[in-house]
């Protein structure tokens, strides 16, 4: 089968989505399928990953909010790709313009839109949550929502990473919503890679000692991440418990936030590295992930940390809170600085009892190819039907 993924929010310098792609690259031709990305930058290119797998670029113009991305602009250029490519089964991995071109292209392959983004948590829900009510915010953004549903109409498939996201997706009217958790690289995370002489140097980084309680924060540096709240309620919980926090990331907001945290040494910031073991060493070697954003529609990093036997600090809403409830640790009420501050000291005075938790759940996080197997595999049972019919 070959797979055509227009991947709308792809950048080399990104993060979960470029983590995703590339484990997609490498997987799936070693399930016996063929793997294009199409994804929109500054000029036509190919990167071959092998004699089935690449990355054809298109060109697009700059992300106005983060000059990492591109977005595809010309429907044209899209549909010629597509009819180049000859796919067998589409995916569009962005619920937003790129979706409509990908539905309207004539070919006959099926296709699935993957909610790689949940655009109303992301955006209208942080911006008007303390004003209104959800159901008063989803009445105003009516527009969106019918945009949804009319995407469900167009796709065979609306795949989602994790229950928060399907649930309310259905709740909004949609009809063809599939659950396909994502997964994890076995190979690299694991509670085993847990290392007392490496916590010691991120506190003393922090400029704590070994008794302290050391959080570690992995992220782009963008609004919906909300790392001010995650500062502002470490800071508050560091005034009554030794606390030191590790935010590793990168992005747009790096020099406010450098300047929220300023006033506290216990906080430091480590630029994003692709150094996939260094940082699965440092997720185990923590006490805690403190996570600020109720948009992400699995958390990826959660579910890295999860398989590090760490236990997990996140919001009450979105992929995060799935990942708490998958595993162990502790939820704060969504945007409120005051319930992160309480959670964190809660998370402090029960360290130990929450850690045996962690670890001892930590191998219930499935594999990346697992999460591969059952999405291609809902993919084969789409074809062998179109066939049947």
């Amino acid at each position: 089968m070959k797979i055509v993924d227009v991947c709308a929010f792809y950048s080399p310098q990104g993060g979960g989505v470029k983590t995703y792609i590339r484990q997609k690259l490498a997987i799936g031709p070693s399930l016996g399928h063929e793997i294009v990305i199409i994804v929109p930058g500054s000029a036509h290119s190919v990167e071959e990953f092998g004699p089935s797998a690449k990355i054809v670029t298109i060109p697009g113009k700059k992300f106005p909010l983060d000059g990492r991305y591109h977005y595809f602009d010309d429907a044209d250029e899209v549909h010629s790709a597509l009819t180049r490519e000859r796919p067998d089964y589409i995916e569009a991995s962005s619920p937003w313009s790129s979706a409509s071109i990908v539905a309207d292209w004539p070919g006959a392959a099926p296709r699935s839109l993957i909610m790689h983004a949940d655009p109303l948590s992301a955006y209208a829900y942080r911006w008007f949550g303390k004003i209104f009510a959800r159901s008063t915010i989803d009445r105003q953004f009516d527009w969106f929502w019918r945009h949804l549903r009319r995407l469900d109409s167009q796709y065979d498939h609306v795949i989602c990473a994790g229950d928060s996201l399907g649930e309310r997706l259905r709740a909004g009217g949609l009809k063809r919503i599939s659950t396909v958790p994502m997964g994890i690289e076995h190979n690299v995370f694991s509670a085993s890679l847990r290392q007392d002489e490496l916590r010691k140097a991120m506190l003393a980084r922090c400029s704590l000692g070994p008794d302290a309680t050391l959080l570690i924060a992995v992220g782009r540096h963008a609004a919906e991440k909300r790392w001010p709240l995650v500062i502002g309620a470490v800071t508050a919980a560091g005034a009554q418990r030794a606390i030191g926090l590790i935010q590793i990331g990168s992005g747009g907001e790096t020099s406010r936030l450098k300047r929220e945290a300023r006033a506290n040494p216990h906080i430091q910031f480590l630029k994003t590295t692709d150094d996939r073991k260094m940082l699965a060493a440092m997720l185990a070697s923590a006490d805690a992930l403190i996570h600020g954003c109720e948009a992400e529609t699995f958390c990826m990093v959660a579910a890295e940390a999860r398989a590090c036997g760490l236990p997990i600090i996140a919001p009450n809403q979105g992929g995060a809170a799935d990942q708490v409830k998958a595993g162990a640790g502790l939820t704060y009420v969504s945007g409120d600085s005051l319930s992160a501050t309480k959670a964190i000291i809660c998370f402090a005075d029960n360290s130990a009892e929450l850690a045996r938790q962690a670890r001892a759940k930590s191998g219930n996080v499935q594999s990346m190819e697992n999460h591969f197997r059952n999405l291609f595999g809902l993919y084969e049972a789409r074809l062998e039907k179109s066939r049947a019919a």
